[in-house]
């Protein structure tokens, strides 16, 4: 499954998290360890550049965290990132520069990488979000299935059992989702790809591509 590999969907020059995707194939393969890579690299950051402000919570000095948001560890807030009203942030986190976590977004065991946006009312857990990555608002990641079964990734006739019980969703750098959607358990969106508002997705959106609706993907016009 080609099009689910790690450099086909991010830019690792984007992340804080870089070193910890070497070795990894697929990105999902990174989710049982993002704590541990945390509570590895918060000691050895740049004290002139972040603070620790709690057990496993280390934010950058130039982050913007509002008072009503709750941050909890393990957790690593990188520069200029921004921390909105009554974000619960619920740890396993790391949340890239520039990034926005907007008005009540919730995060559970994901990487942000830099300039991602959730702005708004959003809940992203079990998911790795690439560069410049954008969710509407009330968007979501389902990262359980309804039958508590294993989830797998489909691309076409392909598949792949991942082993995991939660498992959100993969976005490449620069995929857009529209409002209300849910992506549902196994998503991987492409680089580039844009989801409509209110949809129901599952499987893979290739890289450059609109998801419409069930059915119904077009390749993106080259506006150039």
């Amino acid at each position: 499954m080609e099009r689910a590999k790690i450099r086909n969907l991010y830019d690792l020059r984007e992340t804080i998290a870089a070193a910890y995707f070497e070795g990894a194939e697929y990105p999902w393969e990174l989710l049982g360890g993002i704590a541990d890579f945390i509570r590895k690299l918060g000691p050895s950051l740049d004290p002139a550049v972040f603070e620790q402000r709690g057990e496993e919570i280390w934010v950058a000095k130039s982050a913007k965290v509002a008072p009503t948001a709750f941050l909890g560890g393990p957790l690593i807030v990188d520069e200029e990132a921004e921390i909105r009203h009554c974000a619960f942030v619920r740890g396993s986190a790391i949340v890239g520069k520039n990034a926005v976590v907007g008005n009540s977004t919730e995060l559970k065991n994901v990487i942000l990488f830099n300039r991602v946006q959730v702005p708004h009312y959003n809940y992203v857990g079990d998911s790795i979000l690439g560069y410049k990555a954008h969710m509407g608002a009330g968007s979501i990641t389902s990262n359980v299935k309804s039958d508590k079964t294993l989830v797998c990734v489909h691309d076409g006739e392909e598949t792949i059992a991942t082993g995991l019980k939660k498992f959100g969703a993969m976005l490449g750098d620069n995929v857009e989702v529209g409002c209300n959607s849910v992506l549902n358990p196994g998503t991987v969106l492409g680089r580039g790809a844009s989801v409509y508002p209110t949809s129901c997705v599952r499987g893979l959106i290739p890289e450059g591509t609109i998801y419409k609706k069930q059915g119904e993907i077009v390749q993106r016009e080259n506006r150039d």
